[in-house]
């Protein structure tokens, strides 16, 4: 849905509203209540609603699993080379 921007030709007031495309202008001010209202040009602003929209929401389950296998077996290849480092460092301080 649309975020329409619209200012107060009479008072000078500023504000946003969230409008369908087929609704029909705001005309009246909040602030004055005079029929001074119209749109401004500015850039376009929506509001995204509902599921897929993250990047999570079309991955396979598949996909996500084998993923995180390949981080969890990186992880395990570090800590393994770490622990090696530390065994050297420990034998040539010795």
């Amino acid at each position: 849905m649309p975020i329409y921007e619209y200012e107060c030709k009479k008072c000078g007031y500023k504000l946003e509203a969230m409008q369908k495309f087929s609704e029909a202008p705001l005309v009246e001010c909040p602030k004055c209540h005079k029929d001074a209202l119209h749109k401004c040009i500015s850039l376009p602003s929506f509001q995204l609603k509902g599921t897929g929209w993250y990047e999570t929401d079309f991955k396979d389950k598949k996909k996500t699993e084998v993923k995180k296998e390949n981080s969890e077996s990186k992880t395990d290849a570090k800590a393994s080379v770490d622990k090696k480092d530390s065994s050297k460092e420990k034998t040539e301080k010795n």
